[in-house]
């Protein structure tokens, strides 16, 4: 009789473990036979491989266990083909060719769902904002500020639309496990006030995730850099060699600390209208302060006479691992700080008509 309870309780508990949430992948990719495929996620700055699995006859599987939802690579071994999707703790099944990896059918994931539904509202929106940056460089290429100027306002029209896209669906989904990567997109442009507003409408599991954490943590530096704060003081060696501190450079009645790059198509789409700034402002007061995330001395100093950037400019060619914009907490560009003549920040990422405006308003009419 003992025996038999043992055994019992030995079924249940096996039938117990066997019930542990873990994910399931299924794949049946045409033209792949005894291709190896490799599942992958990042982690930071490293890329882990969660698991690999031979394809037979077109069909594979791998399973295991995810501690959240989180997006991961699907790739077949020595080729170019792959799909990103979100993986979880659920049975997921992608079916497609091995030559349109990219466009497989991922079903199962919920996660996944909420991103595909979120990719199908954007559409329209990315399709039309592709469309106006071919016509500004077509516009650029035959110097045709008239059209560029238009462009880029239609432009910045499309983004805001973009961003209230993102809003919404943030507001919509707080226990979406994409939720986070939307709001992190939305960071760069938000304070750090708006930042931890949006942290707090999150699903307590969904506020675990490191995503979230890294956030936290983006908020508080933001916060040393905010508007009302004095602006924290670096220095980078110019064109020259010769090192500039922001210190020096504090004064005028105005300045603008711009973060930016001439491998960055945004930056020099936006570097026209920052010239129109600094040439109708300068005698009034205005200064500009060019910080570049760039690798190559070359690249840069190119840049700066390509676009007539005739104000100082300093870089430590470190990409982003740039001193100051780690200090800065920039983590996208185009990006700037408006600081007064005390080196206060009053103003953060004014693009556009929005940075003519503000200096405008502040130094008065030519």
């Amino acid at each position: 009789m003992k025996r038999i309870i043992y055994l019992f309780v030995l079924a249940a508990i096996i039938a117990a473990c066997s019930s542990e949430p873990k994910y399931i992948v299924k794949g049946e990719i045409k033209g792949s036979d005894s291709l190896t495929f490799i599942l992958q996620k990042r982690d930071g700055r490293n890329i882990v491989t969660l698991d690999s699995a031979i394809s037979k006859g077109g069909i594979f599987r791998m399973e295991g266990v995810i501690e959240f939802p989180q997006q991961v690579m699907l790739s077949a071994l020595n080729t170019r083909s792959r799909a990103s999707f979100y993986l979880e703790n659920s049975e997921i099944t992608i079916t497609g060719t091995l030559d349109s990896l990219n466009d497989a059918k991922i079903t199962g994931s919920k996660t996944q769902d909420e991103y595909k539904s979120f990719l199908d509202l954007d559409k329209p929106l990315s399709d039309k904002y592709q469309i106006l940056l071919t016509a500004y460089q077509a516009a650029r290429a035959q110097n045709d500020t008239a059209k560029m100027s238009k462009v880029r306002n239609d432009a910045m029209g499309v983004e805001k639309e973009m961003t209230d896209l993102q809003k919404q669906f943030i507001k919509d989904n707080p226990a979406s496990y994409f939720t986070p990567a939307l709001i992190m997109s939305l960071s760069y442009d938000m304070s750090a006030e708006e930042i931890e507003a949006n942290i707090a409408a999150l699903d307590t599991n969904v506020a675990k995730v490191p995503a979230v954490l890294d956030l936290k943590t983006r908020a508080a530096s933001m916060k040393a850099v905010s508007v009302g704060q004095k602006a924290p003081d670096f220095t980078l060696n110019d064109v020259n060699g010769n090192p500039v501190s922001l210190s020096s450079k504090i004064g005028t009645r105005l300045l603008l600390i711009d973060f930016w790059a001439g491998w960055c198509n945004p930056c020099r789409q936006e570097n026209p209208n920052v010239v129109k700034v600094y040439n109708e402002f300068h005698k009034s007061g205005f200064d500009v302060f060019g910080v570049s995330l760039d690798q190559s001395k070359d690249e840069w100093v190119k840049a700066i006479a390509d676009d007539k950037l005739t104000w100082t400019h300093v870089s430590d060619l470190q990409y982003w691992n740039n001193a100051a914009a780690r200090l800065y907490a920039v983590s996208s560009i185009p990006a700037n700080f408006l600081l007064d003549g005390t080196g206060t920040i009053i103003a953060r990422n004014l693009r556009g008509d929005e940075l003519y405006n503000k200096v405008k308003e502040v130094l008065g009419a030519k």
